[in-house]
């Protein structure tokens, strides 16, 4: 294997432990300019861990003043640089020509490297792809011809001699050796077909925008086809010409068509593609997987309501369509979350899985045969699988068996006996090496900044990678308050929950404003023992301005079993709603809370949480903030509005009685309402729908628009602009 002859040390990369940082004295302030603008406050991180084949040492993705993007080799052993195995320079020439991710070969001889990426949404981006052969010295080539636009999920085959990747709707297969592209697809059509790529609603609801797959030996494709026709076309207005540009693309809102989605399996022998033959109920296909035989494709499928999971896996060719046969069935009264954590076994007949089946999220091994044996058990759920060590059978995963504020991570074998290695509070995650020697390890808490650590496989710390501690002092210097977990039970009955942090300088018996920061939804906790980045800051920030700052998990959150998350089941905001206003009539018994001034923030889902509480709750909060919200839920997307609330033709009264836009007239306090208008997320549609609804009312309230700016609201000097404008409002009517 080819390499250079200058290793880039820990010291000079993103791997040092220390970082600059500005004198601090004992008058540091929290302030916008240095959590959003400075990066003062900067968490380290460890960026594009890959594994290597022997198991001994991985990569790590790196940047030099000199050399540019650089792929550093190191000792799993010793935790040390041992090489320098591709640089910027080496791959191009030029320095200043960054790969922002790259992609080893199975054999690692190839790496195909990702440049000048242009975001598509939340996953998707198109790019230009090269490659680059580690036994010569020849610069990286193109994947293809650049001239016919950029591309997308260029995807390296397992035997490394070709390249798959997506343009302009289309698949095509790159030969490294000759460099002949084969044409896949051919009916590829904006706004129309879509090939090897998922559609706006898959890639935002189920998670992945890849939808192209090489079979284990690298002599198939499969891939899914999004025939997008009968999906009506969203319209949003890109403002800074004389006469703005529209940008149209397909949204499916809830209870209208969505794309037909068919599954195509690709021969390269053959030069050509079959259709698998699907049954009626697969309305959608939310994942296809090649099993551990490479001729045989698993194809996941739902019906629309989202509680009818069947894996089905492919048989034999006949004529132009490939048949399939059942393997596995689930349902459930509610709904059924799709995630990544399959594993087929090497038996050829059986594979790893969670299910919710008995009330919590457990792994199972079940057959093809229909056999089960549940492999973990508890009141406590498996969040993520991490990997299955095949030498050793062992499933590696994450969980909640400590409490839904903490992770985990775990291990079981195929007898059920699990162990856990490192059980001190807070989020634990690893990266395991190619055998599961070795893990990169990190670990933080609330209150405590990532630490990576290089670990073995019995949990022993070899060394300590970044720890932050930079980032730790900064904190001090600033006065840095604890979160304070704790619990409430609501009028329900139900323990919740929550966690505070004082203003900085509290002293007992001095009352407090509240600043309550709130989401709320399905999938998506606030009240976690783990680091929380900028959004720690904000509240930090608030702290110092003498705010106590207040979160909560209402009913329907994560990691407390299905019952609890289910709650919500077709009256999203209902229990949620009222959990908020429990929540401020409590904080409102406490010594340290001035009870007439409790604001509530949220964004997204959040948005939608404090518009509810500021109308139907609205003799409890004073004011709030919502940022980006939804309304009324026949404005989102099918997949997700439609997985808690069916659709609005089967649940009139579960989308209007918790629609804001139908309690506006309740409104009292103080309201500012913001959005981006390229928001392709949740609509800008929400807020002027909301709007309409508090005029009418004749409610007062406070607006403000971002051009352009999409669900996230970045870019420029957007994110400190906002963070201004909140902290302003809050300190006016909070």
């Amino acid at each position: 294997m080819h390499s250079f002859t200058r290793v880039i040390h820990a010291t000079s990369l993103a791997l040092a432990t220390t970082m600059c940082l500005p004198s601090f004295g004992q008058e540091a302030s929290f302030s916008n300019e240095s959590i959003w603008a400075s990066g003062t406050f900067r968490t380290e991180y460890v960026w594009g861990i890959r594994s290597m084949a022997d198991g001994k040492h991985y990569t790590t993705q790196e940047r030099d003043a000199d050399l540019g993007s650089c792929i550093v080799k190191w000792s799993y052993k010793t935790g040390q640089p041992v090489d320098t195995l591709l640089t910027s320079v080496a791959a191009f020439d030029d320095a200043s020509l960054g790969f922002s991710s790259y992609e080893f070969s199975s054999d690692e001889r190839f790496v195909v490297l990702t440049t000048e990426s242009e975001g598509l949404y939340r996953h998707s981006f198109f790019a230009n792809f090269h490659v680059y052969d580690m036994t010569t010295s020849a610069p990286a080539r193109p994947v293809t011809d650049f001239s016919r636009g950029k591309q997308r999920l260029a995807q390296l085959s397992p035997t490394g001699d070709k390249v798959a990747f997506v343009r302009d709707n289309n698949i095509f297969v790159s030969d490294l050796a000759s460099g002949d592209e084969v044409t896949v697809t051919t009916d590829g059509t904006f706004n129309h077909i879509i090939n090897g790529a998922t559609d706006w609603v898959y890639e935002e609801e189920f998670g992945d925008d890849q939808a192209l797959f090489w079979s284990g030996d690298g002599q198939r494709l499969a891939y899914l086809k999004f025939d997008e026709s009968a999906v009506r076309e969203f319209h949003m207005p890109v403002y800074g010409s004389l006469y703005p540009d529209p940008y149209t693309f397909k949204y499916p809102k809830a209870g209208e068509d969505n794309s037909k989605v068919s599954v195509h399996i690709f021969n390269l022998a053959e030069g050509m593609s079959k259709e698998v033959s699907l049954p009626e109920a697969a309305y959608y296909i939310p994942r296809i997987k090649w099993t551990q035989d490479a001729e045989v494709l698993c194809v996941f499928t739902m019906n629309r309501h989202q509680n009818d999971l069947r894996l089905l896996l492919t048989d034999d060719p006949e004529g132009d369509k490939v048949g399939v046969h059942e393997v596995f069935q689930e349902t459930c009264k509610t709904y059924i979350d799709i995630n990544d954590n399959l594993t087929f076994l090497a038996d050829g007949k059986s594979f790893v899985m969670t299910s919710e089946r008995d009330g919590h999220n457990h792994l199972y091994v079940f057959g093809f045969d229909g056999a089960e044996n549940q492999l973990t058990h508890g009141e406590w759920d498996v969040i993520d699988v991490l990997g299955y060590d095949a030498k050793r059978k062992r499933i590696h995963f994450t969980s909640s068996m400590q409490g839904a504020t903490q992770h985990h991570v775990s291990h079981v074998d195929m007898r059920g006996r699990m162990t856990t290695l490192d059980k001190s509070p807070g989020h634990h995650g690893d990266e395991f090496s190619a055998s599961f020697d070795y893990s990169i390890h990190n670990h933080s808490t609330a209150n405590t900044p990532p630490v990576y650590t290089l670990r073995d496989r019995n949990g022993k710390v070899i060394r300590t990678l970044k720890d932050n501690e930079g980032l730790r002092s900064a904190m001090v210097a600033h006065g840095a308050v604890d979160k304070e977990f704790f619990t409430f039970t609501n009028d329900a009955g139900v323990e919740l929950n929550c966690w505070k942090m004082m203003p900085q300088g509290h002293k007992p018996g001095r009352k407090h404003p509240v600043y309550v920061a709130i989401y709320g939804g399905p999938g998506a906790n606030t009240v976690n023992d783990s680091w929380g980045g900028s959004t720690f800051l904000w509240h930090q920030y608030l702290a110092q301005e003498g705010y106590m700052v207040v979160s909560c998990d209402p009913r329907g959150t994560q990691y407390r079993g299905r019952e609890f998350e289910h709650s919500t089941y077709k009256e999203l905001g209902k229990l949620e709603t009222e959990d908020f206003i429990d929540l401020a009539e409590h904080l409102g018994t406490w010594d340290s809370v001035d009870a007439e001034r409790i604001g509530i923030q949220g964004w997204s889902y959040g948005g939608f949480m404090t518009l509810l509480c500021m109308t139907k709750g609205a003799d409890v909060y004073n004011a709030g903030i919502s940022v980006a919200p939804v309304t009324n839920w026949r404005y989102y997307d099918t997949v997700y509005t439609e997985r808690f609330m069916q659709t609005p033709q089967e649940n009139e009264s579960g989308y209007d009685d918790n629609s804001p836009v139908n309690h506006a007239e309740k409104l009292q306090g103080e309201l500012l309402l913001v959005h981006g208008s390229g928001d392709d997320n949740v609509h800008y549609q929400n807020s002027m729908e909301m709007i309409n609804a508090l005029v009418s009312a004749n409610k007062d309230f406070d607006f403000f628009v971002y051009p352009d700016r999409n669900h996230g609201i970045y870019g420029g000097n957007t994110r400190l602009h906002l963070f201004n404008m909140m902290m302003d409002f809050v300190k006016d009517h909070f």
